[in-house]
């Protein structure tokens, strides 16, 4: 099949951008490639161009003779510490640096994707209004992905080619290398508790065990993407993608301990960012035992993203009624999410 279109997917080595340009790629009329630092690991099927995109003369080089792009697909962010805030001022320059050395070359430039979060309504501020809609106004704080929406509104007006945006949460995926993953916090917590021989007790709040909570897999992010950068009544528009369903972890919780053989322990409320990282001995022996592979500690896990998804004490919900109202109706069932992607990391021989 003749690719039909041509897109530049930045952040290809994280987990929204390297599922996105994997699905793009399987597609047959899509032509890909991926933009990232670091070259995204193990093997892909789709070219992959090293960039640095807070350079912007780094970024004219490398991507300004990239004349045939039709989509730009922006799921890149710049690689913070967990507890630290995200600069605004240099996610945005990201964005700008990419727009402004492919637009301008680009004759055929058809669309611009942006992937923001629930962190666009102030989900990460305290109890905010939920389920979020897509019109609800912004927050007073500001965060990068105001600036990133306001830059590009402003760069499109009048141009032919248009914007979208997708606000998913706690996005999942199973793949190589991605440590920022609630998944994988469970599976090596689970994995560590048991070689300990202690039941496994929900490490977060008590609030947060009993609140609503979403989550969106990286594959049904991928398809909302595809559908969004192709569908015209998308055009300028935002819509929230998540997969469809609510959970509260005092529902997962036994599930989760079932699976690993474990008794399920009471709410245990723990710094995971400051109590795990001493347990590296623990799991080199998790590792040795059951003959995994050999993935060091500091790698595995970035437990400060634990403390950030287990701690709120408020519901996480985010209204998906417009994006079924426009015709995106993929859902999935999110407590069997977590088992097929436990069932990953068990074929992979990451987990015992």
């Amino acid at each position: 099949m003749t690719a039909r279109y041509r897109a530049l997917v930045a952040g290809a080595s994280g987990v929204v951008g390297r599922n996105l340009a994997s699905h793009l790629a399987h597609r047959g009329d899509w032509e890909v490639i991926g933009l990232s630092r670091r070259p995204p690991a193990g093997a892909c099927p789709f070219e992959s161009i090293a960039v640095d995109l807070t350079d912007a003369g780094d970024c004219r080089r490398k991507l300004g003779g990239l004349t045939g792009t039709t989509h730009l697909l922006y799921a890149a962010r710049y690689d913070h510490r967990p507890t630290e805030p995200e600069p605004i001022d240099i996610n945005t320059g990201m964005l700008r640096n990419l727009v402004e050395a492919v637009e301008p070359v680009a004759a055929n430039l058809q669309h611009l994707h942006m992937v923001q979060g629930s962190k666009y309504y102030g989900s990460t501020l305290g109890p905010y209004r939920t389920p979020s809609r897509e019109s609800d106004p912004r927050r007073p704080v500001n965060n990068f992905y105001y600036e990133q929406e306001d830059y590009v509104q402003a760069r499109q007006r009048g141009k032919r080619w248009t914007w979208s945006a997708t606000r998913p949460h706690a996005v999942c995926e199973a793949a190589p290398g991605i440590a920022r993953s609630i998944g994988m916090v469970i599976a090596v917590y689970a994995a560590i508790c048991k070689e300990l021989g202690e039941p496994l007790s929900f490490p977060g709040t008590a609030g947060n065990y009993r609140a609503l909570y979403q989550c969106t897999a990286a594959a049904l992010l991928s398809r909302a993407i595809a559908w969004m950068a192709t569908e015209p009544r998308c055009a300028n528009q935002a819509f929230n993608i998540t997969n469809g369903d609510y959970i509260r972890w005092m529902n997962l919780w036994p599930v989760f301990a079932d699976y690993f053989g474990m008794k399920p322990g009471p709410v245990q409320t723990m710094r995971l960012g400051a109590e795990m990282p001493g347990k590296a001995a623990v799991w080199e022996r998790v590792v040795r035992k059951h003959g995994l592979k050999p993935t060091p500690y500091a790698q595995a896990v970035i437990w400060p993203y634990g403390d950030f998804v287990f701690g709120p004490e408020y519901d996480i919900m985010s209204s998906t009624i417009k994006a079924r109202e426009f015709g995106f109706h993929d859902a999935l069932d999110t407590e069997r999410m977590f088992i097929e992607l436990f069932d990953y990391y068990r074929r992979e021989k990451i987990i015992p």
